[in-house]
């Protein structure tokens, strides 16, 4: 996959982030590209060898067509869950890592869910706040919005989707 400089692209658990620098440099005597990112989440700045790049992640902003699939996500009334908070934080840590974000919706709706019936734990509140995050960054900069108007968004198809589930008495069963 090729990037340029300049390039907005999505670095998982991380969000948006810029490409500023492309560049050779060595270490323990080889040479080797590195991308130099800069994560517009707390402007920190990242590089990642090109031959990790995959391993990573690392990936271009989403089509308008993947923003719409994300909202209909948001939207259904399809929640998974595991009763049990291990098994809960394993498959929501495995979907974020895929950095795909209809894989992260999934993350927050069953996190959403399970705060609906009772407090999070602190590493799934911290989740929560990076899969919001993660979407909402990509959301505004995908559709050119300020990220407090995508967040809007996102919290409505999001309540969309509690609101279908909770008619449909489904909610009750799963937040175990």
């Amino acid at each position: 996959m090729a990037f340029k400089i300049g390039q907005k692209v999505v670095y998982p658990n991380h969000g948006v982030s810029l490409i500023e620098k492309i560049e050779g440099a060595s270490f323990d005597g080889m040479e080797q590209t590195f991308y130099h990112l800069r994560l517009f989440s707390n402007e920190s700045k990242v590089m990642v060898p090109k031959e990790n790049l995959e391993l990573v992640g690392l990936r271009p902003l989403n089509a308008q067509s993947e923003i719409k699939s994300l909202f209909t996500v948001l939207r259904n009334d399809t929640f998974e869950t595991y009763k049990d908070w291990k098994g809960r934080y394993k498959q929501n840590l495995d979907k974020m890592k895929t950095g795909e974000l209809t894989e992260v919706a999934k993350v927050l709706k069953n996190l959403e869910l399970v705060s609906s019936k009772k407090s999070l734990s602190f590493r799934e509140k911290k989740m929560y706040e990076r899969a919001k995050y993660f979407i909402v960054s990509e959301v505004a900069h995908v559709k050119g919005v300020k990220e407090d108007e995508a967040e809007k968004q996102v919290d409505k198809a999001l309540s969309q989707g509690m609101t279908k589930l909770m008619a449909s008495d489904k909610g009750a069963v799963l937040a175990g």
